[in-house]
Formats: C-alpha cells, sequence, structure tokens
C-alpha cells in the first residue's frame, strides 16, 4: 500500500474519527486507510437490555392509548393477541436473527448472503431505507411525544403550549450531545431510566388493579357492555385480530436488540468467529425485554380500558397518548404525577438512543463496505451529527406531530420484522429443520398480512419510507461515483511462488503485462509479448511478467488481495489474482511490490477499444472497462509523489 506522508489532522478532526468503527466493527481493518482497532469489550447483557428497552419500554407511554382508540372496550383481548404474537412469533424469529447474524448486522446480513452483484446491493439499500425510517422516526417521535408530555402537564400547558417544536427540536439535540460524549454514558442513561421508569409504572399498575379490584362494579359493567357489543367470545377475537395491525406498534424494540448485539459481552472464551456467549446473552436480552413489556402491556391495557372514560383517550381528551399519566394524576396525586411525566418524558427522549444505536451499527457495516460513504462514515461523531441534523429535518418536515409519524414509524417496523421473519424462514429451510420451517412460515405470513394492512390504512408511512430509500439509494450512488479512483484493496498477500517471482524480478527492471486470460495457451502469452515490445520499441532480452485478473463480484468496494504464482508452458510467469475490479488490484500489486522491494514497477497495457464513456461505466458497474488510464489515476491518487509512483505504459 501507498505510505504517503500526511501534515497532522487538527485536534477537531482527531476527536471527530476517535474510535473509528467501534460501532460497527470489533477489531481488525475497517478500510485500506484505517488503523486496527482494539476489540469492544462490551456490557453485560441486562445493560444492553436497558439501551433496547428505552425504545420498547417506552411505548407503554403512549400504547395502551393507541390500543383503547383501536378497540375500545376490546383492548384488553387485543392486547393480549399483540402479546401471543410477540412471544410466540417475533421472540422466535429475533432469537434464530441472534443466532445467524451475530455481529449486529441483523435479518439484513442474512437476505444479503441470499443475492449477490448490484441486485442484492439494492435489495440491502432498500431495507436500510425502511431501517433508517424505523430508527429516525423513533427518535423524532419519541422526542416528539416526549413534548407532547411535557406540554400538557397540568402544571405547565399554559406555559408552554405552543413551544413543542422548540422543545422536540432541544431534545434530539440533547440525545445527539449524548453520543457525541459516548456510547457507554449512553448505556449508564439508559439503565437510570429504565430502572426508573419501571418501577414507577409497577406502582400505577398496583394501585390501578387495586381500584379495579375494589370497585366491583367496574369489571361487571366492562363485561356486560362488552357482550352487548360484540355478542360472544369468537365475535370479540375476530374483531382483535381485524384491528390487532393499528397496535403494531407495541413490537417494536425487536430490531434494535440484535442491531447492538456487539455490544452484549458474552464470556471471555468468545472469538468474532464463534460468539457463543454474546449468543446466548442476546437470547436473555430478547425474552427478557419481551416478558417484561408482555406483563406490563396486558396490565395497563386492562387498567386503562376499566378506569379511564371513553371520551379522555380521543383527540383533546387528557388521556390522549397519555394514558398512565392520566391514571398517576388521578389516583396518586399531583406530586406523583408530574414525577411520572418527569420519568416519561426523559425515557420518551431517550428512547432514541437504541435507535441512535442502531444506526451507528448498521449504516458503517454496509454503505462504507459498498463503497456508498466517505470513509468518515465509519467513525461514531460524524456519523451523530449527520442523524440528528437529519432528525432536525424530519421534526420540521412534520411539524413534531407523533400521530404524523406513526404510520411511517410502524411502516419501517414491519418491514424490517417481515424480512426477518422470512430470513429464518429459509435459514430453517436450508438447515432441513421442518418444524421450525413451518413455524416461521406462519410467523411470516401473519407479519405480512400486518405490514400490508397497516400500509392500506396508513400508505403515508410506505411514501416516507420510499424517500428515505430513494435518499439513500441517490446518495450511496454519488458517493460510489465520487470513489471510483480510490485504493480500495485492504492488503495484498503473495505467495511462495508470487515471492519467487518479485524477488527475482527486483534485480533488474520489474515489467509486467496486464492480460485478459483467454485460452491461456502458449501462442496468446507468446503473441502478447511480441504486441508489447513491438508497441514500445524494447529489446528481445527485455523479461516479463504476465499479471491476470478475474473479476468475481463487482458490485464489492473493498476486499483483500492474494496473489498467486505460476508457470505455464514452461516458460511464462503468471501472477493470478481475484478482485472485484481491475484497475484496483493491478494499482494495489503495484504499489505492494513497490513498497517490498523498494524497486519502481513498470506495468505494459494496451488500449482498450471502444467508446471511452461507455468503458468508463463499464469500470463503475462491472470492474472492467479502460483498464489503463484508470489504473493510472488510482495510482495517482493513492501516491502524489510521481518519483515514488509505479509506471504505466500503453502502446
Amino acid at each position: 500500500m501507498a505510505t504517503t506522508e500526511h501534515p497532522p489532522p487538527s485536534r477537531l478532526r482527531t476527536w471527530m474519527l476517535e474510535g473509528l468503527a467501534d460501532m460497527g466493527k470489533a477489531g481488525g481493518h475497517t478500510g485500506p486507510h484505517a488503523q486496527p482497532e482494539p476489540p469492544h469489550k462490551g456490557q453485560r447483557w441486562w445493560r444492553v437490555m436497558c439501551l433496547t428497552g428505552v425504545d420498547y419500554f417506552s411505548t407503554l407511554g403512549y400504547q395502551p392509548g393507541i390500543a383503547a382508540l383501536a378497540a375500545g372496550l376490546l383492548s384488553p383481548i387485543a392486547t393480549i393477541v399483540l402479546v401471543i404474537v410477540t412471544l410466540a412469533g417475533a421472540l422466535p424469529v429475533y432469537r434464530r436473527v441472534a443466532e445467524e447474524s451475530p455481529h449486529g448486522e441483523g435479518s439484513i446480513a442474512m437476505l444479503e448472503r441470499l443475492l449477490t452483484f448490484w441486485k442484492g446491493k439494492l435489495f440491502v439499500l432498500t431495507l436500510l431505507g425502511f431501517a433508517a425510517t424505523d430508527f429516525l422516526i423513533t427518535i423524532t417521535l419519541s422526542a416528539a411525544d416526549a413534548s407532547t408530555h411535557l406540554v400538557e402537564n397540568p402544571h405547565l400547558t399554559s406555559t408552554l403550549h405552543d413551544k413543542q417544536m422548540l422543545i422536540t427540536l432541544v431534545l434530539v439535540a440533547l440525545l445527539g450531545a449524548v453520543f457525541l460524549k459516548g456510547f457507554l454514558e449512553a448505556i449508564g442513561v439508559a439503565v437510570a431510566l429504565v430502572a426508573a421508569y419501571l418501577a414507577l409504572n409497577v406502582v400505577v399498575v398496583i394501585v390501578g388493579v387495586w381500584h379495579v379490584a375494589t370497585a366491583g362494579h367496574v369489571i361487571t359493567d366492562w363485561s356486560s357492555a362488552l357482550t352487548a357489543e360484540h355478542g360472544n367470545v369468537f365475535a370479540m377475537v375476530g374483531v382483535a385480530l381485524l384491528v390487532f395491525p393499528k397496535l403494531a406498534l407495541g413490537l417494536s424494540g425487536f430490531e434494535t436488540g440484535v442491531a447492538v448485539m456487539p455490544h452484549v459481552r458474552g464470556d471471555e472464551g468468545d472469538t468474532e468467529e464463534d460468539p457463543r456467549g454474546r449468543i446466548r446473552d442476546t437470547k436473555k436480552l430478547l425474552t427478557a425485554a419481551a416478558l417484561i413489556m408482555s406483563v406490563f402491556l396486558i396490565a395497563t391495557s386492562f387498567i386503562t380500558t376499566l378506569l379511564i372514560p371513553e371520551k379522555e383517550f380521543e383527540s383533546g381528551g387528557q388521556a390522549n397518548g397519555r394514558a398512565l399519566a392520566y391514571l398517576a394524576h388521578e389516583y396518586l396525586g399531583g406530586a406523583f404525577g408530574t414525577v411520572y411525566d418527569v420519568s416519561t418524558i426523559a425515557i420518551l427522549w431517550f428512547a432514541g438512543a437504541s435507535a441512535m444505536a442502531g444506526l451507528l451499527n448498521l449504516m458503517p457495516r454496509y454503505l462504507p463496505r459498498y463503497g456508498m460513504a466517505p470513509h468518515w462514515a465509519r467513525a461514531v461523531r460524524p456519523m451523530v451529527i449527520v442523524f440528528t441534523l437529519v432528525g432536525f429535518l424530519v421534526t420540521w418536515i412534520f411539524d413534531a406531530d407523533v400521530d404524523a409519524q406513526g404510520g411511517a414509524y410502524a411502516t419501517g417496523v414491519l418491514v424490517l420484522m417481515s424480512s426477518a421473519a422470512i430470513a429464518v424462514t429459509i435459514a430453517a429451510r436450508r438447515a432441513q429443520q421442518r418444524g421450525w420451517t413451518i413455524g416461521f412460515a406462519v410467523v411470516s405470513a401473519v407479519l405480512l398480512y400486518v405490514t400490508v394492512a397497516n400500509v392500506v390504512e396508513r400508505p403515508d408511512g410506505v411514501k416516507i419510507g420510499a424517500c428515505f430509500i430513494a435518499g439513500i439509494i441517490l446518495i450511496s450512488l454519488l458517493s460510489r461515483l465520487a470513489r471510483a479512483f480510490e485504493l480500495r484493496v485492504t492488503s495484498v498477500t503473495l505467495d511462495d511462488m508470487a515471492e519467487r517471482f518479485v524477488r527475482d524480478m527486483a534485480s533488474r527492471k520489474m515489467r509486467f503485462i496486464a492480460n485478459e486470460p483467454d485460452q491461456r495457451d502458449k501462442a496468446e502469452y507468446r503473441d502478447k509479448i511480441e504486441q508489447i515490445r513491438a508497441d514500445n520499441d524494447m529489446p528481445e532480452q527485455e523479461d516479463f511478467v504476465f499479471v491476470e485478473v478475474t473479476v468475481t463480484d463487482p458490485s464489492e468496494f473493498e476486499a483483500s488481495l492474494t496473489v498467486r504464482g505460476e508457470v505455464l508452458h514452461n516458460r511464462y510467469r503468471v501472477l493470478t489474482l481475484e478482485s472485484s475490479s481491475v484497475p484496483n488490484a493491478l494499482a494495489a500489486l503495484l504499489l505492494h511490490v513497490r513498497d517490498s522491494t523498494s524497486c519502481t514497477p513498470h506495468m505494459y497495457f494496451e488500449w482498450t477499444e471502444g467508446n471511452p464513456f461507455a468503458n468508463f461505466l463499464r469500470f463503475l458497474l462491472f470492474g472492467q472497462g479502460e483498464v489503463a488510464p484508470v489504473t493510472r489515476e488510482v495510482l495517482r491518487e493513492a501516491e502524489p509523489d510521481r518519483g515514488r509512483r509505479p509506471r504505466v505504459h500503453t502502446g
């Protein structure tokens, strides 16, 4: 690789790029210019659960109200259906995702392995668009809901009634500031918030259940009204299934649970290739979060439906979007209610932390590897700033309105969950696990039904998701175009025969011939040498080594390079390489040879026939095309010093 001197970076640049890729990698090289990072030590699973739990558990702030509006008196039964889908469907799916993809890529990586070439990249970019929709809307929606709780507090309504947009922007900015400070601080804040919020909810649930139990007529009135409205149990279950898609926000949290897997500590003996402890503890994380949330969902939907008048759930009502806060004020007094409001506001604000962690883990794993993001996209702090600014834009577009963002949020969650269910179904089928295959297929069908039903009812979610997808694909392709001539080989390794060829040539002029392999017979190599000598007016005694590159998947951006040497027809020495790009592989080989021998290598090409623009597109999309000038341009960018740059000859 080229070793060019650069001026020392500024303190700001050093701070911004500190811990490069520590959210996306666990050691090893992260690109052609990056230094290896030490492995991330990780946190205990229950602490990481609190980070994902600020998203999952915070839905208690609005889920009971959503259920009451959607299902009315059937809210507890509809919530039980949601819990069944959670424990029997979503939980087994994501436990399998954790096992199949233990490095935080989630179901996206599982599906990526099924497709190659550009169709695979575009498919992943589409899923990343929905992931961005899910995670970014989580940040903005939660901040907007937190500001709603603050504005609607009885003690603050008159002061803050027209300040919701400003409050939401401040909350998004504060979330970004926490991640600029450091990831460990984010986990510490999450643990404190989750512990306080769940403890306060336990108090509200106990008091609510006590009031329901002591006022016997409440249960009687509810059951009588339910029977009068729906007739029998089967009708109730049928209606609950129909309204179930409207409760889909209660399924959020699983995708972030696997996205932050790299931060689960696991066992001392864990390796990146076999992280058994991390997988086991992530399954504990997912199971514990699902069980805790299931208990709270059933209990809170029961007490809110029985204790809160129906009109209070509607828009403008005191329980709209804050049903449990309403009960806290109603039955535990203003002081406790205010403390509960503060806790709810804090956890809703910080619910974006798990989404931010998911974004910082997912995006650096894919976009830079595809060449579809700048190198700095692997660093945490620049990405935090980018996501925070996007959060400002989304908040402004939706005017900090929670309801307006709900469709996009549900769409992102459900698309990712459906893709996860399909991915594990395919994985189980490939493993010839018939029972699991059937079970996961049923879950896939249920989640697809919920997704389609949600899209039909709230098509704005797909529209917003499409905007994110279009933005990601456009920016990614422009970035790939801008980085077209970047040296993107992470390492070069020569086998013994190739090393022998290089050492032998180091004692004289090092001359390589770039050859596109065809029949690989004696005549091909003899004619190629004669052509090169004639084109460059060279004497016959000059010695050459052929270099042949086979293009593998041209849509890949970065890869290591293995060079193998062989002697063909007892005369011609040939170095063979496999790479996603012919010019990049040749440039990397020349730089490696220069650095290992301290000699300047020469490589000889023939001009490629055809239109230059068409050849450039062939290079960009298929890794071939106008090889000679592109190789020279890659060398020029990698080595600015002309005196040290390997020589390129074209005839």
